[in-house]
């Protein structure tokens, strides 16, 4: 039995962690095969404070997990296959054991949708990204491509001409999902170039991107695209599955908050991605984690008198 069990160890997960077994409750962190979320799959994070040279996302999630399990909290390398938040104690069942606990803590984050390219999964933080809040600064003075049709992709290509000398757009319609403002200022930009009926087939590059394949969606006809960036923005996926029928997930999926970081279920709280569909930033998401075991310090308080 523990007090409370954390489920994800990226930034929130972790920031969680510490806080909870800092408060000397009995803490859990159900991690997944591969701790510390989608950080570790970044180079250069230059955007977190306390770092002024910059650090390596997998030797900053390696920090943050030694921190996190340094007061006490347990940590298990465990998937999250089915969970039971109708009676207390809780449930999270894995691959290998059932846990009970008095509150819980999802912070299961949320994962990027790609292309499924084998040289675009190869070269991600190569050239290849998901997020130009991140890694913009990387691409100074250089052309880049944004693949997607809606208001993510139309901001993702704004916020990069700070940057970049060009931004391409690429869409594989002429139909736009963007609002109308959105598109205009995109189309009015003098560094962006919109690409309808085109479609991303392969990403070229060995060590880094140094291109992009295009593909005329209409034509078929194929080109090669001189490109030293490419950002997707064709939308995040929370994992939220398992949690469907147990607790209120709004219509994308995401995980509706009720009063600060509560979900719909009293003991069950929420953190970072899996709930942040706006900003999905690890500092964003650290501090969702210091408030979500706050939240559950003082909610265990309160059924103990």
């Amino acid at each position: 039995m523990y007090d409370v069990i954390i489920i994800g160890s990226g930034p929130a997960g972790l920031t969680a962690a510490l806080y909870a077994s800092r408060a000397e409750l009995a803490t859990l962190i159900i991690a997944g095969l591969t701790p510390g979320g989608q950080l570790v799959n970044t180079s250069d994070v230059e955007n977190y404070p306390g770092f002024e040279e910059g650090i390596m996302g997998p030797e900053l999630m390696d920090k943050m997990l030694k921190q996190s399990t340094r007061f006490g909290a347990k940590l298990v390398n465990e998937t999250v296959s089915a969970v039971d938040f109708g009676k207390k104690p809780f449930s999270v069942t894995t691959e290998k054991a059932t846990y009970e606990s008095k509150a819980i803590i999802i912070a299961s984050g949320a994962d990027a949708k790609w292309l499924g390219l084998e040289n675009e999964k190869r070269l991600r933080g190569k050239g290849v990204s998901a997020c130009a809040t991140c890694d913009g600064f990387f691409f100074k003075g250089k052309e880049v491509v944004v693949v997607g049709g809606g208001d993510s992709a139309m901001e993702e290509a704004l916020f990069l001409t700070k940057f970049a000398t060009k931004v391409t757009i690429a869409h594989r319609s002429d139909a736009f999902r963007a609002s109308k403002i959105m598109l205009n200022r995109a189309k009015d930009h003098p560094k962006i170039e919109l690409l309808t009926h085109t479609e991303i087939v392969d990403v070229l590059g060995k060590d880094k991107v140094e291109g992009v394949r295009f593909k005329n969606t209409q034509s078929g006809e194929e080109k090669d695209f001189t490109t030293e960036g490419l950002f997707l923005a064709i939308g995040h996926k929370p994992n939220t599955e398992i949690y469907k029928g147990h607790i209120e997930l709004d219509v994308k999926g995401y995980i509706k908050v009720h009063d600060n970081t509560l979900t719909s279920v009293e003991g069950v709280f929420t953190s970072g991605d899996v709930n942040d569909f706006r900003y999905r930033q690890a500092v964003t998401a650290a501090g969702m984690g210091c408030m979500a075991a706050i939240d559950a310090e003082k909610w265990l308080a309160e059924q103990e008198k």
